[in-house]
């Protein structure tokens, strides 16, 4: 029985060359990124867990369709072979992804964290990456996994590729909105200006916001109304703004 169940997690792309070389580069991004979390500054506010469900739920599902194990439970075939050529592109590309997830997040130093926060200290970084897009780690982390599940070719892949860079890209709309607000449009607003959002330029309100920071008094669950009025204009449609906590 124990044979049995380690042949079957022992089986699938993770295991397979060459589209093992995907799951290496991820395995390596993700255990340097988990020792690099102790590189950050004290946290001053940040949203509230459960107002995080928006961004976390689309990512957590997506990365257990990207399971090898959920392929080879649903007896997946790829969709299309791309062949080794192909494979060793597409994992040059989710490379490119992850470095330059490593280059933002050494540029942005101890203002780094893995969820929407307001740093001890928080200011704007805007250059490097930054210079280029506003959310460069989400931007190089939604091409990669896009690449991934590109290579793996199943449905669940792509799906699963799908609803990550779904997630990211949620969340990179949160921490606009959150740092909009807990920065003020002044600090802000210049640099949403000067830098693109994942590649795609989105003009913000700026009088709504500083409206809604001062009425609101920087507690955002003050004021339901301000908060969907400047969600709807920020991103046209009243998505929630998150609380935040001390």
């Amino acid at each position: 029985m124990l044979h049995e169940l380690f042949a079957f997690l022992s089986t699938g792309w993770c295991f397979t060359w060459p589209t093992q070389l995907l799951a290496l580069i991820w395995i390596a991004w993700l255990v340097s990124w988990a020792m690099a979390s102790f590189w950050s500054a004290r946290t001053e506010k940040h949203i509230m867990i459960w107002d995080s469900r928006a961004y976390r739920l689309p990512i957590i599902a997506g990365a257990l369709l990207l399971m090898p194990q959920t392929a080879q439970l649903l007896a997946e075939k790829p969709l299309w072979h791309l062949g080794n050529g192909g494979t060793y592109v597409l994992a040059g590309l989710t490379l490119v992804g992850t470095s330059f997830t490593w280059w933002a997040r050494v540029h942005l130093g101890r203002f780094w964290s893995s969820a929407i926060t307001l740093k001890e200290g928080h200011q704007i970084i805007d250059t490097g990456p930054y210079g280029l897009v506003r959310h460069p780690i989400y931007t190089g982390l939604i091409g990669a996994i896009l690449a991934t599940g590109a290579a793996l070719a199943t449905v669940t892949a792509l799906l699963g590729a799908l609803l990550i860079a779904f997630g990211l890209w949620q969340k990179a709309h949160m921490e606009e909105a959150f740092l909009m607000v807990e920065l003020g449009a002044d600090v802000y607003g210049p640099y949403c200006r000067r830098a693109d959002v994942l590649n795609a330029h989105q003009e913000h309100d700026e009088e709504l916001v500083r409206h809604c920071s001062r009425d609101c008094g920087r507690e955002w669950r003050a004021s339901f109304t301000c908060e969907n009025e400047l969600a709807t204009r920020l991103f046209g449609n009243p998505i929630l703004m998150p609380s935040t906590k001390r």
